[in-house]
């Protein structure tokens, strides 16, 4: 049957005004950049089943508690992002830079679903099957569980799926996917959210996972609107330099499992290759003590990890001098200097300083303030942090050295790789016996800079 012409409207995401067109602020609220379009529909026959609620609330007591079996992928640090493996009737969103990786992974993981004869539908708006079948070729073998196919109509993707009935859906991208029913034009903001519905909807009532794939824009944030982040149930983030080859798998967001967990990956010739033990991954042999490089033990999710950080303090030419991070918050780093010379009377206001985090690794916890102080002192003064010295701690504006988590794992973990030295915040430690190593426990700044350097 013939449908009526679309209604186009725009609803403000803070407090719900709608307006007939797009505003730059919200007259309501006065919040900017916050109207996206919304479409409005209305037909006499939609062609498509409707899903009508007719349940009726219920007790919990009379709910029935199903154990929940995830399909594990076989890639241990996918798995171990996720909970243990893919839940059957999630549906979950990946994103990441261009060129980071995110088609080869869930390929990746199409593939091995296929070794192990679980029916894979890998749907593609981005590249054609000669080019699917490429990038599966460099992967590694598959057996015909794995169906490949190229389409952005959702409607044609969803009746493929039905016909199909797949255990895996996997659709590259969302932004590529549009529905005929909306007359605007893929990668909108309604036609990312009417597809993401149906495909949640199709997920939900089929129980077949669905795993998509999104863009990111140039301010770091997922492409199309906030909303499309609440409907899915996990939200992973792929991040990394694509200068360097390593990459780090987060979970931004997980109803099936805990968000503190993190996969480190290694992008090599053949494919995304696992990082089991990323501890002394980043560290570099040295033969020699080194100006201006100090070891600080960071926690990657729930895993300790040895970052190298380097601090460089050179005079500068201009009135004005710089202050540059790689892989560290700017601000922090303002923040450092101005305690440095608050409380240790060091002149900074002459010295360009530049911080930088060895292996494009992005630092943002606070354990990682005081091997970038350490370091700056180190280049400052022109002095060497003395190797097999490790250190950790988050630095206070009044000069003091505060407590973080999991020092334990941190210390014992490098205690591994050789490190005798550590440099902690003052607190209570539950050390194995037997245990070799120097721990100089310190409160403030002063008394850190004085254990590091005499």
């Amino acid at each position: 049957m013939a449908k009526s012409k679309a209604k186009i409207s725009y609803v403000c995401q803070e407090c719900g005004y709608v307006t007939s067109s797009w505003l730059g602020k919200c007259p309501e609220c006065g919040s900017w950049n916050s109207l996206v379009e919304q479409m409005e529909t209305k037909t006499r026959d939609q062609g498509y089943v409707s899903f009508i609620e007719s349940s009726r609330p219920r007790t919990i007591s009379s709910v029935s508690a199903k154990p929940v079996t995830r399909m594990e992928t076989g890639i241990r640090e996918f798995d171990r992002v996720l909970g243990g493996g893919i839940v059957p009737g999630s549906l979950i969103l990946l994103s990441g830079d261009p060129g980071i990786g995110k088609s080869t992974i869930l390929l990746d993981v199409a593939m091995r679903f296929s070794q192990k004869n679980i029916k894979t539908l890998y749907v593609s708006g981005e590249e054609s099957e000669e080019q699917t079948a490429m990038r599966a070729a460099r992967l590694g073998d598959c057996t015909d569980s794995l169906l490949i196919m190229t389409a952005s109509e959702i409607g044609g993707i969803l009746l493929q799926a039905k016909q199909e009935q797949p255990s895996l859906l996997v659709v590259d991208s969302i932004q590529t996917m549009y529905t005929s029913d909306l007359e605007t034009a893929a990668g909108s903001v309604g036609q990312v959210r009417e597809c993401t519905a149906r495909l949640l909807r199709y997920a939900k009532t089929t129980g077949t996972a669905v795993l998509l794939i999104g863009h990111m824009t140039k301010d770091g944030n997922i492409a199309g609107p906030r909303l499309l982040e609440h409907m899915v149930d996990a939200v992973l983030q792929f991040e990394g330099d694509r200068s360097y080859a390593f990459r780090v798998l987060r979970a931004l967001k997980n109803r099936f499992g805990s968000t503190e967990e993190c996969g480190i990956f290694s992008m090599e010739q053949g494919g995304l290759e696992e990082v089991s033990n990323p501890a002394g991954l980043f560290l570099e042999e040295r033969e020699a003590e080194t100006v201006g490089a100090v070891i600080g033990g960071c926690m990657e999710g729930n895993r300790p990890i040895m970052l190298e950080f380097q601090a460089l303090a050179a005079r500068t030419p201009y009135g004005m001098p710089r202050r540059t991070a790689v892989g560290f918050d700017y601000n922090r780093v303002n923040m450092l200097i101005a305690v440095l010379e608050r409380r240790m009377g060091m002149d900074f206001g002459t010295y360009d300083a530049y911080i930088n985090v060895v292996g494009g690794i992005r630092v943002s916890e606070p354990a990682a303030d005081l091997p970038v102080l350490a370091a700056l002192v180190s280049s400052y003064r022109n002095r060497p942090v003395p190797r097999g010295m490790m250190v950790f701690g988050e630095i206070g504006l009044t000069g003091e050295v505060r407590r973080v988590p999991a020092m334990e794992r941190r210390i014992l973990d490098a205690s591994k790789l050789g490190f005798r030295r550590f440099i902690v915040p003052s607190a209570t430690l539950r050390l194995p016996d037997g245990f070799q190593g120097t721990i100089l426990k310190v409160k403030t700044v002063e008394e850190a800079i004085h254990a590091m350097f005499s």
